[in-house]
């Protein structure tokens, strides 16, 4: 039976030695057996349990959700998956979004224009464009509100929207985070 060093498979999976010590810490991977000495010692069902976690990790899956893939039913699984899979595809709107908005500002800089104001119809109509329907430019402004509320403020005034406007959507997006039901 071949047995490994915490060094040796910080070595082959390209991780920090502290990254092992962390999971160890938090029961995510525990070597098999220690040394007299005090050493860790992993095997090669540990190895096949930490390569399952570094595919994990690669989806930005937490902690807790890895645990409970790997200590879990199939049904579990695939709720953690569902629910990694409708991030992910919120994550790439949110990014469309962010390139439709920097393509335009390029675009503006490139004829050496002076870079007209993003009032609101304007930023509506980029949402748009970059395929954002109206759920999602809800969940967008619920998620700068939670995230960052002075900037979300800033930005709303930056569109033009008056003061009181910009309270009252504030007001609404944080309202639609805590709402019982929401995603």
């Amino acid at each position: 039976m071949s047995t490994y060093t915490i060094s040796k498979i910080a070595r082959l999976f390209g991780l920090s030695r502290s990254t092992l010590l962390y999971y160890d810490r938090v029961g995510l991977l525990s070597p098999s057996y220690r040394t007299p000495a005090g050493y860790r010692v992993y095997t090669e069902a540990d190895l096949e349990r930490l390569e399952r976690i570094c595919i994990l990790r690669q989806t930005s899956l937490s902690i807790e959700n890895i645990r409970t893939i790997l200590e879990s039913e199939d049904k579990a699984c695939t709720e953690v998956f569902e629910r990694r899979l409708k991030e992910t595809g919120e994550e790439i709107l949110a990014l469309k979004v962010r390139q439709e908005l920097l393509s335009a500002m390029l675009k503006g800089v490139a004829v050496e224009e002076i870079q007209p104001e993003v009032n609101k119809q304007m930023w509506i109509e980029m949402l748009r464009a970059a395929g954002m329907d109206e759920r999602g430019m809800n969940l967008w402004h619920s998620e700068f509100e939670h995230r960052a509320p002075e900037a979300h403020h800033q930005f709303l005034l930056s569109l033009g929207i008056s003061e009181k406007e910009a309270l009252m959507i504030r007001q609404w997006s944080r309202k639609m985070k805590t709402e019982p039901g929401r995603d």
